[in-house]
């Protein structure tokens, strides 16, 4: 029976451990000895195709779910659990889901089981540690059973917590709380995986040397075996059984939680928290998964080497003063540069190889090195902002094109035009630079799109170059196969634009998400803390939000709320930095001081769970770095509504003509105040009206204005200038009415499209002299003052266009949009590309205009009309 056979081995056990055997006996009496269950099959061994150690890797697929507790038919083999007959669907559902908790509750005892099997010999060995003899030192030990401690009493503690509900089930029944508070201990195990690789290392280490350790170790893997099957087999070390089972569960769990979601219905109040802890998982798996997958291939050098393939991906590279792309291959002693060779058609993809560097010759340029940089030629942001609009109005033609009869040929041609454009785009967005040097030759330049792709490369080769790395010179014949074998080993293998995703693939979401930054744990010393928020857009990433620095902390706590405007975006990325402050560390390139990345972390924003009124609290692990944040969004058509305010006491939400009328000014107070603030201290603020501010600031100054607050100079005063110029924004943004009206929306719409000089000219002009007095004067107040912060463009980056960007569908989207009446828009980005582009428009035109005089506009009706 199982438990003789476990008696037997603890017989070993005490042989081995001699004076404190007797410690392990009291432990037994935890083993439940018959449970039933299911468990992964444990992993061959923890070596790669070419006999190097990894990881296991953990599918996260919702095809691969074993069947839960599966009871088995008269031929052994596994029958799939029914809820009983007579059910309705709701009553089937819920017995379904009962089901699947029940098994994985057997499932999780056994797990338990394993836990404390593979602690028994914890308690003993730490005995011995003290002793003159001992089996172990405590660092051996606590690095090999790190964290088993703290997995096992979540689990525990998860475990009896489940155990009640399943036995009092009825309908009302909600488990998903459980699974969130499971999901959010997740850091756990990223600890647990981050040390994965020492603690095997130590276990094998101690079992080779010490001859007491390889018993216990082989008794402890039977012990956690025989909680399973009663398999006596000793063909897996400890470090096998003890490292295998902690990664593998997190699947599990991820698993059943698909399970439980499809036997949920969704106004069950378990429905959304289920969704919740499967999210979080998700997105735990996924990062795990990018760090430690084991699916890398390898090319066999001539001299019968292991090369490995561990990171690859296009970047763009600064080659004799013009942009290239170029496919980069980081294999695990060089790193290779590659241009796609054009093929014909039907033929294989090649490579040609441009360069390689040894990574023991690789270098990266310090701060202080005199070789002379190439020039690093930047477009206006306005011409990036302008393929943009392009690249949009193409998707949306290519939508109406294929609802067309006969569209599919101009599909095709459409297609081909886009990926021309965002190929375009891809080449010229990218400005950080990344150098890297060969300390034999020559230096070379990519430009990337985001401090996060950077830091990746420069980590990943760093942690290469720790190894004991020779030089090595490739024969041409040699880097003819490496370079052939790129083709196969790559893990990126399309450019990443639009047009190279299939039609099912999904287009990412438009509007805005709110998130909330809390705060940060896991620094190990104390320092000058803040993080920034980026996003992706048109297949590269964007620095959309930044919080305060918090000083001299180790934990720092921010708890601000952000607005990011996204563009068919699928992740949120958080890069956590140390501010750096001592200036003998500016970076020569952008002449801005080095600020330390101390770790980074990317979500997936998934639309079926971010689509929500409720927060989503979420926590993105980094280098031992905890973040906390909480996240939601709202549609761009949902977005675009105006709402009156009921409280026509204030001054958001309310007519601009009962505000002026009210304060018996020209302009609202509020418009004025946040202009003078902003020209005071914020036009030198680099991405001043298009960074965020902070959201609580933000509604802070708007309750001051509202309720007219006498210390309201005081606060703009103290206030970060970011959340004062949001402030602005969003008062034009509350409006009931745009500023420029709804009753001349489609004449503004219709004006910016005439082709004639002149007749626009005319137009426009009698369209602002159209306007109430209030609306006019302070259109023109603020248009005077955006010309004035463009005036600084060289220092604050905004430029005519991007403030135009920023305030142009702020100024002018009606209240109940006038451009799709009677239509059918197909999609948030159709709203985007047409209406939002002839808005920018718009305001860019009167940007551009000579100084307009409100006084010269109403003195003559027909000012213009001669010119005609």
């Amino acid at each position: 029976s199982k438990q003789t056979q476990m008696l037997q081995l603890l017989c070993k056990c005490k042989q081995s451990l001699c004076p404190i055997g007797s410690n392990i006996l009291p432990f037994l009496l935890y083993f439940n000895y018959n449970t039933d269950g299911y468990d992964g099959d444990v992993a061959e061994d923890g070596k790669s195709q070419d006999g190097s150690e990894t990881l296991p890797y953990i599918d996260e697929s919702p095809t691969m779910s074993p069947q839960l507790c599966a009871p088995q038919g008269p031929d052994g083999e596994t029958v799939s659990p029914t809820p009983p007959e007579g059910l309705g669907d709701i009553e089937k559902g819920l017995e379904m889901k009962k089901l699947v908790l029940s098994g994985f509750l057997a499932s999780e005892e056994i797990y338990i089981n394993q836990l404390e099997a593979l602690l028994l010999p914890m308690r003993p060995l730490k005995a011995t540690a003290t002793t003159s003899q001992p089996v172990l030192t405590i660092q051996q030990i606590e690095t090999i059973f790190y964290k088993i401690q703290d997995i096992f009493e979540i689990h525990k503690e998860f475990y009896d917590a489940l155990l009640p509900n399943i036995q009092q089930w009825d309908e009302k029944v909600t488990v998903g709380h459980l699974f969130q508070k499971l999901a959010s201990q997740l850091g756990v195990y990223k600890a647990f995986v981050d040390n994965y690789k020492v603690a095997l290392e130590t276990a094998e280490k101690c079992s080779q040397a010490n001859s007491q350790f390889q018993k216990i170790s082989e008794v402890m893997h039977v012990c956690t075996c025989l909680c399973v099957s009663g398999t006596d087999s000793l063909s897996f070390s400890l470090s096998t059984a003890l490292l295998y089972k902690p990664i593998d569960r997190v699947t599990r769990s991820t698993l059943v939680l698909h399970d439980l979601l499809k036997h949920t219905p969704k106004d069950h109040p378990d429905f959304p928290l289920l969704q919740d802890a499967l999210r979080i998982s998700q997105n735990f798996l996924s990062s795990i998964n990018e760090e430690i997958d084991p699916r890398r291939t390898a090319v066999t050098t001539p001299k019968g080497e292991a090369r490995q393939l561990v990171k690859d991906g296009f970047l763009v590279e600064v080659s004799e003063s013009s942009r290239k792309l170029r496919h980069v291959f980081l294999f695990t002693d060089l790193l290779l540069c590659a241009k796609m060779k054009k093929t014909a058609v039907g033929r294989h993809q090649q490579y040609e190889c441009k360069w390689y560097i040894p990574l023991a010759d690789l270098t990266f340029q310090t701060l202080d090195d005199s070789d002379s940089c190439p020039s690093i030629q930047v477009l206006p942001e306005h011409e990036i902002e302008e393929m943009k609009i392009k690249i949009s109005l193409l998707k949306s033609e290519i939508q109406k094109e294929k609802k067309a009869p006969k569209g599919q040929s101009r599909v095709e041609r459409l297609r081909k035009k886009m990926n021309e454009q965002e190929s375009w785009l891809l080449l010229h967005s990218p400005t950080i630079p990344f150098r890297i040097h060969n300390k034999h030759g020559k230096s070379f330049l990519f430009l990337l799109s985001s401090d996060y792709e950077r830091s990746e490369w420069r980590e990943s080769i760093q942690k290469l170059q720790k190894k004991d790395l020779q030089a090595c010179v490739l024969s041409s014949v040699e880097l003819q196969v490496l370079t052939s074998s790129c083709f196969k080993l790559r893990t990126v293998h399309n450019i990443p634009v639009t047009s190279n995703k299939d039609d099912d693939e999904t287009p990412g979401l438009y509007g805005f998400l709110h998130v909330i930054v809390h705060s940060a744990k896991g620094f190990k010393q104390s320092a000058n803390l803040y993080c920034t928020l980026e996003v992706d857009s048109y297949g590269y990433f964007v620095s959309k939000a930044k919080t305060r620095v918090f000083r001299d902390t180790t934990e720092p706590q921010w708890n601000e709320e952000f607005e990011i405007e996204l563009e068919g975006s699928q992740f949120l990325r958080i890069l956590c930095y140390e501010k750096c402050y001592d200036k003998s560390m500016l970076n020569k390139d952008d002449n801005e001081i080095v600020d330390k990345i101390m770790g980074k972390g990317q979500v997936q924003l998934d639309p079926q769970t971010v689509q929500s009124k409720n927060w989503h609290m979420d926590v993105i692990e980094m280098n031992g770095i905890k973040v906390e944040f909480s996240m939601k969004f709202t549609s761009r058509d949902l977005s675009l509504k105006r709402t009156p305010s009921k409280k026509q006491s204030g001054v958001f939400g309310v007519k601009i003509n009962v505000v002026t009328k009210r304060e018996r000014s020209k302009v609202p107070y509020i418009v004025r105040q946040c202009i003078e603030e902003v020209e005071k201290r914020g036009i030198d603020e680099v991405g001043i009206y298009r960074i965020s501010g902070v959201a609580t600031d933000i509604q802070a100054l708007k309750t001051a204005f509202d309720t007219n607050t006498k210390d309201i100079l005081v606060m703009l005063s103290d206030m970060d200038i970011n959340a004062i110029a949001g402030t602005l924004k969003l008062y034009f943004r509350e409006l009931p009415e745009p500023l420029l009206t709804d009753r001349l929306y489609p004449a503004f719409m219709e004006g910016i499209a005439l082709s004639d000089p002149a007749a626009k000219e005319n137009c426009m002009m009698h369209l602002l002299r159209s306007l109430p007095d209030p609306n006019l004067m302070t259109f023109l107040t603020l248009l005077e003052h955006l010309k004035r912060v463009a005036e600084k463009e060289p220092i604050n980056k905004m430029s005519l266009h991007n403030l135009a960007t920023v305030f142009g569908p702020t100024l002018l989207r009606p209240s109940e949009s006038e451009s799709t009446k009677g239509q059918h828009i197909t999609s948030a980005s159709d709203i985007w590309s047409h209406d939002v582009m002839a808005q920018v428009q718009v305001l860019l035109y009167y940007l551009q205009h000579p100084p307009i005089s409100f006084a010269e506009l109403k003195r003559n009706t027909l000012y213009f009309s001669t010119d005609v």
